[in-house]
């Protein structure tokens, strides 16, 4: 009994900030194993342990707590894609690659459950997915416009953009499998995804 209460004295009561993490964790977590419509809150509640009322206070409805775990997962992935200024794209783009499969990995929940969103029934759930991945994609284009040799190519190649959506979601599909059924290294599928990049770019 003492033991007991000396445990609850020494917890320490989680910030805003972390019961907020905390929750979309779980959540990440859920929603990448079911189909949005069979994630319930109060699944999300009793893991986390707290009362339904206080995930409601963070989150208001259902769609709210989806969108923020999506919005979240397109943070760390827009950190993890964004261009180092003035080295040259074909430079970086391994070492980006790399650095983009570990957040992969060792977010792998969220990394689900973000491309997950497309397939939700909910018509705001999937704007904020595609509001995710357009900017992802602005973010390639703008680093491929602003490289000394690609530069001059984005200028000439009105498909581009195009030919930029499906090699993110040429990324996207091997990642996913990649999670799935880990048959080839992490090496493997950085140099897979680096050869159809510069494929797709080559005049």
């Amino acid at each position: 009994m003492a033991a007991k209460q000396g445990e609850q004295r020494t917890r320490r009561r989680l910030s805003t900030e972390e019961r907020r993490e905390q929750l979309l964790s779980v959540g990440a977590r859920l929603f990448s194993e079911s189909p949005y419509d069979e994630v319930w809150i109060e699944q999300v509640a009793e893991i986390a342990g707290v009362s339904r009322g206080l995930l409601y206070h963070y989150f208001p409805t259902k769609r709210d707590f989806f969108a923020a775990v999506v919005e979240r997962e397109s943070e760390r992935m827009l950190r993890m894609t964004a261009a180092v200024p003035g080295v040259p794209v074909r430079d970086q783009l391994a070492a980006g690659l790399d650095a983009y499969l570990e957040h992969v990995q060792a977010h792998a929940h969220g990394y689900r459950a973000f491309h997950r969103a497309d397939a939700a029934g909910d018509q705001a759930v999937r704007r904020v997915y595609q509001r995710a991945l357009a900017a992802q994609e602005r973010q390639i284009l703008a680093a491929l416009a602003g490289d000394p040799e690609f530069g001059p190519l984005a200028e000439r190649r009105p498909d581009l953009k195009l030919a930029v959506r499906g090699w993110l979601a040429f990324t996207t599909a091997v990642c996913l499998e990649w999670l799935r059924d880990a048959q080839l290294s992490r090496a493997e599928v950085r140099d897979l995804c680096t050869r159809a990049l510069l494929g797709v770019l080559t005049d």
